[in-house]
């Protein structure tokens, strides 16, 4: 499977300052798969060392050695370890923390040996260890679930992906292709993007299989509870878990988890979650300007889960048919369609930048609601989702008076276009602004859309 994390690691592991790679994402999106893949397209030998299953390994890293600890690790495992021919890799790593401290020896005393570390619930022992990180002397990277542009190219639909990146660039796309792109979007949104689902259904294209391996994965995420240190019950975890599909597309509310539960200790389940990447905040921010962080509500957050496929099992869509596309991706008030759009701006960022989503509200007066709002260069774009070919936009509207910008986005389910927007608010008064739309399939190619069709004459209002 195609992966474009790939084109990222094969640049870490050609460049001759490479520093030891941190690899960072969920449980179940595909690291393992990636570094085995990487082993093997550029010859070199894996040495895989899973740390969960041999924890007595770490003995060979307690000495500050590099070398020696290269020397005992190949007497133990019976094998030659050459550093430049092979490729270690130390997967699971958050069981043995330390080792994560050791990848210094490596970048200053074996510059010529790759290394990679992963572990799906990383974040617990970047965020609670007791040691010296070796900050500068390690890189990282953020894996997220396959996309819908790699699902195509997965489910050899590449050509389609081709028609949709050139539609890009021209924004115009045949009708048929229009309607046969959503049909995929619609199967992507059952199917989802953790790699043994899509494996598996372009092998087999049995939605039973596919429905079982979904559940199996939860199940995994949720076997996971029990590592979390006892700090929160699995049951309170559990039950944040599947709250977060129920409250796509609102403001995340603590007592729609569990009215008996302390608002506190929701807090801290959903933040665990959040630390092992199996939900994503999205922030609210004030988007006066840049950063889109600097004037955050730490109370007024949106939460989407890890991925759109899950989130559809959650929610009871994963069995109606798959051409339904109305029942099964416009369902949930548009819920779906938040997610897979946040899930996707994720895949946006650069394999190194580990992503943040952000959305704004008017905490004040009238209700206001923007989906997303995403930086491109320096200016501020706001994103409106649409569930479905129509819907009001007054929200927006209000955003681009008050905020004077000259662009926005919309993606809902009509063909690309752009149009010239000039209206009155609800209260009145005028706005005029370029507003440019994208089938939701198109997510990915937003960056590119900007870049040709928002100017920055457009962008700066």
């Amino acid at each position: 499977m195609k992966r474009s994390a790939a084109t990222f690691l094969d640049k870490w592991i050609t460049d001759s300052s490479r520093k030891p790679l941190v690899l960072r994402g969920a449980r179940q999106v595909g690291k393992t798969w990636l570094i085995r893949d990487l082993a093997q397209r550029h010859g070199r030998t894996l040495v895989e060392l899973n740390m969960e299953r041999r924890p007595e390994l770490a003995d060979h890293f307690r000495s500050n050695d590099a070398r020696r600890a290269v020397s005992d690790l190949s007497a133990d495992l019976g094998i030659p370890i050459s550093p430049e021919s092979c490729l270690l890799f130390i997967d699971e790593v958050q069981a043995t923390p330390h080792l994560l401290a050791f990848l210094r020896w490596f970048h200053e005393d074996m510059p010529e040996m790759p290394v990679v570390a992963a572990g799906s619930l990383l974040d617990f022992a970047l965020r609670e260890h007791e040691f010296s990180m070796p900050v500068g002397r390690i890189s990282y990277c953020y894996l997220e679930p396959v996309s819908f542009y790699e699902f195509l190219d997965a489910s050899s639909n590449a050509p389609m992906k081709s028609a949709l990146i050139a539609a890009g660039e021209t924004l115009e796309l045949n009708p048929r292709l229009h309607q046969r792109a959503l049909e995929l979007f619609s199967e992507y949104c059952l199917v989802g993007g953790l790699p043994e689902v899509v494996s598996d259904w372009i092998a087999k294209r049995d939605d039973t299989r596919r429905l079982q391996l979904q559940r199996d994965l939860i199940a995994t995420y949720r076997d996971d509870f029990n590592k979390y240190r006892g700090r929160i019950p699995a049951d309170l975890l559990r039950g944040v878990m599947d709250a977060i599909p129920r409250q796509l597309g609102g403001r995340f509310v603590y007592s729609h988890v569990d009215r008996e539960a302390q608002h506190r200790d929701i807090k801290q389940a959903l933040e665990l979650l959040r630390l092992a990447r199996v939900c994503h905040r999205v922030d609210h921010t004030a988007a006066n300007g840049l950063p889109l962080g600097a004037e955050t509500n730490p109370g007024t957050f949106k939460v989407i889960l890890v991925d759109v496929g899950l989130a559809a099992v959650q929610l009871g869509l994963s069995q109606l048919d798959l051409r339904d596309l109305n029942a099964v991706v416009w369902a949930n008030k548009g819920g779906v369609a938040e997610q897979f759009v946040g899930q996707h701006l994720r895949c946006l960022s650069q394999a190194y930048e580990d992503p943040r989503l952000y959305y704004w509200q008017r905490t004040e007066g009238r209700q206001g609601e923007i989906d997303y709002i995403i930086q491109h260069g320096s200016h501020v774009i706001p994103v409106e989702v649409k569930a479905g070919k129509a819907g009001a936009m007054k929200s927006l509207h209000a955003f681009m008076h008050v905020k004077q910008l000259g662009c926005a986005l919309r993606l809902d389910a009509n063909p690309p276009s752009f149009q010239e927007v000039d209206v009155q608010t609800t209260t009145g008064d005028p706005v005029k602004y370029r507003l440019l739309s994208l089938p939701l399939y198109m997510v990915e190619s937003i960056p590119a859309v900007i870049q040709s069709h928002l100017p920055s004459r457009c962008i700066t209002g």
